[in-house]
């Protein structure tokens, strides 16, 4: 039986594997490749540990950052595919639960407020 997330090294599996799919992915990798992932990783890891385990700290907003990318309805459906997929490889409970809720929003948010520019 997989466990539920419970700490930040959960947290940083989750990211290393989502990201470790994401790079491989050929619809999703060309909004990623540009990026320094020693920087951006850390990030992530800061930004779902806030978000599963009230971690504090993260301000930065999450939506703001891909205004400008040309993403499409397929590509929020390929990246949350992907989260699911990882995460439930990895765990399951409650804030599994969680997360993939939260991706959901995440994804839905951005899409809908990119085609309101």
């Amino acid at each position: 039986m997989k466990r539920d997330i419970q700490t930040k090294e959960d947290v940083l599996q989750l990211v290393d594997d989502f990201y470790g799919k994401i790079l491989k992915d050929e619809l999703l990798f060309p909004f990623f490749k540009h990026l320094d992932l020693v920087v951006h990783l850390p990030k992530m890891v800061h930004f779902w540990s806030f978000v599963l385990l009230d971690e504090v700290g993260y301000t930065t907003n999450v939506v703001d950052k891909h205004m400008k990318m040309p993403l499409e309805k397929h590509h929020f459906e390929q990246w949350l595919s992907l989260f699911n997929e990882t995460i439930d490889e990895l765990f399951q409970g409650e804030k599994v639960d969680l997360a993939k809720q939260r991706a959901f929003t995440i994804a839905w948010t951005t899409e809908y407020k990119l085609k309101q520019n």
